[in-house]
């Protein structure tokens, strides 16, 4: 008999990788058909072309490597890092943002580092980085939630705006993104921030119209559609409650003890627990086995590490939301936080 080597992740479970990933990918359906319903078809466009794309560049990389392809495609990781990609970037952005986003996730930040299991980063925050410092307009051109659209957006729309930068009718995405009050619509953090710079306090920030009961409109029904699919996947045991648990807590903590300190400089707890990718970062991006931390008390302090660093980004950084920057920095310090958390050995 031959005796296997494999790298991480490894699950105590009778699961497989391509099983675990495959319910990654069904549980995170929900968040994905509320952002298809809050900001349109282009998010379905963008996932559908990042799936192909992303199984095309796996098979190809794994023929240059002289190793059978199928065996990489059958694992799913690419699916799942097209997936997360694909739901993470504004839904309708040029084709080209995310072919160059994949390039980087499968060919630079997974398979240059020896392939699934050998990544200290995750690929699909490592290419949304790349994407966000090199195209920041397009990065950050977001569309208004579809209560306040003022040109109805069909899918024949989405699918010209994505490979034309113009609608059926010859409107640009710039006129598109005007909202039914005349003005361009931001996003309800990147609108809340600029409110605040332009000396307008907290409370005076959220009576814009694209702030709802908990948090932003759409937005926040979106992390509660992402909340659901990260119940779903702790009920299944597919990931592990120490790393969301610990950054939803700590992001509460530092936001309420700031809110009680500056209240009119600080978003509320709620705000920042249900705005941007919170819910998606803490269930389906900073759980990622391979490059999360692998102890529990690891997992802990990782957890609680990112939450803190997504405050600080939101709060005073150069960026509207910082999961993608806060997971990435955890995932530098992963080699420490585990050399530190180690559990005794056995008899010792």
């Amino acid at each position: 008999m031959a005796f296997f080597i494999a790298s991480s992740p490894h699950a105590h479970s009778r699961r497989s990788t391509p099983d675990l990933m495959k319910w990654v990918a069904i549980c995170a359906l929900p968040g994905l058909i509320a952002q298809t319903y809050f900001f349109g078809w282009g998010t379905l466009i963008q996932l559908v072309m990042a799936i192909v794309i992303a199984l095309g560049l796996e098979a190809m990389v794994m023929l240059l490597r002289k190793r059978p392809p199928m065996s990489a495609l059958r694992d799913n990781s690419a699916l799942v890092t097209a997936w997360l990609l694909a739901i993470a970037i504004p839904p309708l952005s040029p084709w080209w943002v995310i072919v160059i986003g994949l390039i980087f996730a499968i060919v630079i930040a997974k398979h240059l580092y020896g392939g699934i299991g050998q990544n200290p980063f995750n690929p699909a925050m490592v290419a949304y980085v790349v994407l966000l410092i090199s195209f920041p307009v397009q990065m950050t051109s977001w569309i208004s939630p579809v209560e306040l659209q003022a040109t109805p957006i069909s899918m024949g729309d989405a699918f010209s705006l994505i490979f034309t930068s113009f609608n059926i009718e010859g409107l640009s995405l710039q006129q598109i993104r005007t909202g039914i009050d005349g003005v361009t619509m931001a996003t309800p953090l990147d609108s809340f921030k600029t409110a605040l710079m332009a000396g307008s306090t907290a409370s005076e920030a959220l009576t814009q119209p694209q702030f709802g009961a908990l948090a932003g409109l759409g937005w926040q029904w979106v992390n509660l559609a992402y909340l659901a699919g990260g119940i779903a996947l702790l009920k299944l045991r597919v990931i592990s409650w120490q790393i969301p648990v610990s950054f939803l807590a700590s992001l509460f903590i530092v936001s309420g003890l700031f809110m009680v300190i500056t209240p009119d400089q600080t978003a509320s707890p709620i705000i920042h627990l249900f705005s941007g990718a919170t819910m998606l970062g803490a269930f389906f991006i900073a759980t990622d086995p391979v490059s999360a931390s692998t102890t529990v008390k690891g997992r802990l302090i990782f957890g609680a590490f990112i939450g803190v660093m997504v405050f600080i980004i939101r709060s005073w950084g150069g960026f509207p939301d910082g999961v993608a920057f806060a997971v990435l920095l955890a995932n530098m310090c992963v080699p420490l936080i585990d050399y530190y958390t180690k559990p005794r050995t056995y008899g010792h």
